[in-house]
């Protein structure tokens, strides 16, 4: 009898202790309980922006000046992050993106059998060329320079490294497309234009006037603002006092 007793101790020790890890999983899982999220979100590889979502205004490169002291080494390294889509070679095979022999300077789908999206065709339609200009705003940010485009790389905002990779795709079969010459206006610190000089001037002459007419502006002296009249010619009897 007392080993019978012993043994049933043993089991009613065992299910009790299974019955308290079920409850207790069951009031952890209506305390925790998940829900599937109601819209599924993913990561958008976007460019970084400045404070505040604005961004400052950013002067064009002088590409008279930028690239012949261009890092040839330094933009074929930069290329190294667009090979996963392009080839750059004479003759080299289209991949995810055409290949870019002869890009800089050359015609907008310059391909010749590449499916490009409706974006580029409605893009060369207005821009037929792959200027520098063109090219350095479509490298800083591809979807925000021609919405709707199928390049899905998200930009490249340093503005150094662009300089460089648009040099070594220019010493990659477009040698030929001239350089610039050097525009003092796009160089840091540059004097605004004479235009734009008169400009900031005449508002200030404008604040002069408004300011003599404003009310209770004091009147205007009119021997200063009128020339004095000439001179009566000599009379023998003083002239009368003007009131």
């Amino acid at each position: 009898m007392s080993g019978d007793l012993k043994w049933n101790k043993i089991f009613g020790a065992g299910l009790g202790t299974a019955f308290v890890i079920l409850v207790v999983q069951q009031v952890s899982g209506a305390v925790y309980k998940t829900h599937e999220p109601e819209k599924m979100g993913y990561f958008v590889n976007a460019p970084e922006e400045a404070a505040g979502g604005a961004e400052e205004a950013v002067l064009p490169p002088d590409w008279g000046t930028v690239l012949p002291a261009a890092d040839l080494a330094a933009g074929e390294a930069a290329f190294a992050r667009c090979k996963a889509c392009h080839t750059v070679n004479q003759g080299g095979a289209d991949g995810i993106g055409p290949n870019l022999f002869g890009v800089v300077g050359g015609p907008v789908m310059h391909r010749a059998g590449f499916a490009y999206s409706d974006a580029m065709k409605a893009h060369k339609a207005e821009v037929p060329t792959w200027g520098y200009d063109e090219l350095d705003h479509f490298i800083t940010a591809p979807a925000r320079y021609i919405a709707g485009t199928k390049m899905s790389f998200a930009g490249l905002r340093d503005t150094p490294t662009r300089i460089n990779l648009i040099a070594y795709l220019r010493s990659q079969g477009s040698g030929g497309f001239a350089i610039p010459a050097s525009d003092p206006t796009r160089q840091p610190g540059a004097a605004p234009a004479e235009g734009d000089a008169a400009a900031a001037e005449a508002p200030a002459e404008g604040a002069a006037a408004a300011d003599a007419t404003a009310p209770g502006a004091a009147p205007a002296d009119p021997a200063t603002t009128q020339a004095a009249p000439a001179a009566p010619p000599a009379a023998t009897s003083p002239a009368p006092a003007n009131h």
